[in-house]
């Protein structure tokens, strides 16, 4: 595998590492996020203090859009302003809610972390080798907290990769100790992954 594929294949793994957290945090909410556009776009002004000159910076768009939408003359935005929309908006929805589900997950409760990737390390034929596996581990607050305060730093793509693939893998093959504890873990080719709080 080239350096450009691993760069790509890491890249990927952070995105379904993102996504899971986001979803993971979505589940968690007791009302539903502004949907609509114009919704998303009055929700972020009053998070920007009531200023349409700084939505309009967050959002990478015009001032003169941010008012069309406001106004209603718009309805619908292209797909990288929807997206930033969303995002924008899921990232400020109940604050305290995500809070408390951080404060719960670093000090007490962990996360949930399921996923479909290559796992294992060498172990000359053992069922610790290498291979696919579809596994759910329960993963430390401590983790957690690592992989909360990664993310919300803007973790490098192999940074948020080797967080999660030591939780992983301290979870399930590192949790007796003993010899296993230096044991370098492989945690390749993610397909799916999901975080419960």
């Amino acid at each position: 595998m080239t350096d450009d594929q691993k760069a790509q294949q890491a890249a990927r793994t952070r995105a379904k590492i993102m996504d899971a957290l986001n979803r993971a945090e979505r589940a968690l909410f007791t009302r539903p996020a502004p949907k609509s556009p114009n919704a998303q776009m009055r929700f972020l002004r009053k998070r920007e203090r009531g200023s349409t000159k700084s939505l309009a910076e967050r959002l990478g768009v015009s001032r003169k859009t941010v008012q069309r939408y406001l106004s209603g003359a718009s309805t619908k935005p292209n797909k990288r302003l929807q997206e930033v929309l969303v995002q924008e908006t899921e990232s400020e929805w109940q604050p305290q809610v995500r809070a408390q589900a951080r404060q719960r997950a670093t000090t007490s409760g962990g996360f949930v972390i399921s996923f479909r990737s290559t796992l294992g390390f060498t172990a000359n034929g053992s069922s610790d080798d290498t291979r696919v596996r579809d596994l759910s581990i329960a993963v430390s607050p401590s983790h957690a907290a690592l992989i909360i305060a990664a993310r919300e730093q803007g973790a490098t793509d192999t940074d948020l990769h080797e967080l999660v693939g030591e939780a992983i893998a301290d979870a399930y093959f590192r949790l007796g100790g003993g010899g296993r504890a230096s044991l370098k873990v492989n945690f390749t080719d993610v397909q799916w992954l999901n975080i419960e709080f």
